[in-house]
């Protein structure tokens, strides 16, 4: 048995959280600043896609994100904060939720229904309960490989609400559809990172290098793009979580 290692600002908000526009429960955990309880401070938040890997060994599929950690440590250098909510994936149904095209058996062509619960159900509920700064610049969507996928597809299919995408190691493969759905649809107010390691893929450079390039095609300055391929760093938590400073730092100065 693993090891709780979640820091105390991490809360279990939900167990059985009801997604109606998938009829389906999910567990939603949320991460609160240090200073959350001893100031009056709105905060940015960050919906993250396999909430199970955020904070916890316990939890963890392979190994933790340490989104926890790297938040309080960042907090102590006198970064502003943000509020962390992950959602754990559905199991079986993680790649129907993640993709918005269907890929044969592989599944998908869930992706709206589930960018659609997160907007206009989960986001609704975390904005009611706690003290956030709820308009679309200030709310980012996410995820890795499958999730890094449906954070940009997300963002851009609800820009209306979410502001930022964060997609680490995305498989864009999965779904070829969305170079032209992001060059058709994507807002020039959004503001993106994505990051790959050359290690993950022989295909990573040409995949990160036609979406910086359907992006920019849409109309995102180069000043919103953050598109990085690494040299080193395998497809797990490990290469995400050191990635995921850079991320924030650079999406929330």
């Amino acid at each position: 048995m693993k090891k709780n290692t979640a820091s105390d600002n991490v809360h279990t908000l939900h167990t059985d959280f009801y997604m109606p526009q998938l009829n389906r429960h999910r567990t939603i955990y949320v991460y609160l600043p240090p200073d959350y309880h001893h100031t009056h401070k709105r905060y940015p938040v960050i919906y993250a896609q396999d909430g199970q890997n955020l904070f916890n060994e316990a939890t963890a599929f392979h190994r933790e994100w340490k989104i926890d950690k790297t938040l309080n440590q960042l907090q102590k250098k006198k970064a502003h904060g943000a509020i962390v909510v992950g959602i754990t994936n559905g199991g079986h149904h993680r790649i129907d939720e993640y993709a918005a095209w269907k890929r044969g058996r592989m599944g998908g062509g869930e992706a709206t229904n589930y960018v659609n619960f997160l907007a206009d159900t989960l986001k609704p509920h975390i904005d009611h309960h706690f003290r956030t700064l709820p308009d679309a610049q200030n709310n980012t969507l996410l995820g890795s490989s499958m999730g890094g996928l449906f954070a940009l597809y997300g963002a851009v299919q609800r820009q209306d609400v979410f502001g930022k995408a964060a997609a680490f190691s995305p498989s864009f493969w999965f779904s070829p559809q969305i170079y032209d759905f992001v060059q058709k649809h994507v807002s020039v107010h959004q503001k993106i990172y994505i990051a790959g390691s050359k290690m993950e893929s022989q295909f990573m450079h040409q995949s990160l290098q036609g979406m910086y390039w359907a992006l920019h095609n849409g109309g995102v300055p180069n000043e919103n793009l953050h598109i990085a391929l690494r040299d080193k760093g395998k497809h797990n938590e490990v290469f995400w979580r050191e990635d995921f400073k850079k991320m924030y730092k650079w999406l929330f100065n």
